[in-house]
Order: structure tokens, then C-alpha cells, then sequence
């Protein structure tokens, strides 16, 4: 699977986003996916994560109620809508998908098989 995130760019403080990740591939609906976010200086965290069928989400504490994570297997995509953008949402956004993760999103990174090259997010106050 190869995964190509984009969507990202600069946006005040309050403002909306939809990041985009599209995979290649006839197997994407087999895969769970994960959004996650590398803020400058710091680690890669999990924000959201979606099973194959979108039944199943999690969200990170930071992100719950202003992210909302979707899928369209039809066109082998995944999104990522953010909402109520702060500054401390600013970072490269990367999609991930998961072979192990078709019933329940997981959360640690070592699950997740496949990266996209990322996209920068820019909140500025």
C-alpha cells in the first residue's frame, strides 16, 4: 500500500482544515488507518484512528470533539476534518495504515505498516 497524505497548509487559530489521504491498492479496505501528528521538537503522537468499515473510531484527548476521522473505501481515501484549529495543532500530519487493525483502530505506531510522506499544518494565533 502506498499512501500519499495532502490537504495541509496555513490556517488561523479557529479555522478548518480536511486532510486527505489517498492509498494505492486493492487491499485499502482491509486496513485500519491512523492519523498522526510530529510537532516540531516533539515525538509523533496518535490523533485518530478508523477500523475498515469506519464502525469503529478512536481519538486522541487533544483532538476528541474537533477532528472527526472518515473513510471512503470506494475511492480508497481517508480523512481527517479538523475543526476549532489551535497553535498547538501545528505540525506535519502523517496517514498511516494498519494490516492488524480491521475490527479495531490501534494507537501505537508499531502497529502500523505503511506511512505517508506527510503534509505540514500551520495554526498560526
Amino acid at each position: 500500500v502506498q499512501l500519499q497524505a495532502f490537504g495541509g497548509g496555513l490556517v488561523q487559530a479557529g479555522g478548518s482544515l480536511r486532510l486527505s489521504c489517498a492509498a494505492s491498492g486493492p487491499t485499502f479496505s482491509s486496513y485500519g488507518m491512523g492519523w498522526f501528528r510530529q510537532a516540531p521538537g516533539k515525538e509523533r503522537e496518535f490523533l485518530s484512528g478508523i477500523n475498515w468499515s469506519g464502525s469503529s473510531t478512536d481519538y486522541a484527548d487533544s483532538v476528541k470533539g474537533r477532528f472527526t476521522i472518515s473513510r471512503d473505501n470506494a475511492k480508497n481515501t481517508v480523512y481527517l476534518q479538523m475543526n476549532s484549529l489551535k497553535p498547538d495543532d501545528t505540525g506535519v500530519y502523517y496517514c498511516a495504515a494498519d494490516r492488524g487493525g480491521f475490527s479495531v483502530p490501534r494507537r501505537s505506531m508499531v502497529y502500523y505498516n505503511y506511512w505517508g510522506q506527510g503534509t505540514q499544518v500551520t495554526v498560526s494565533s
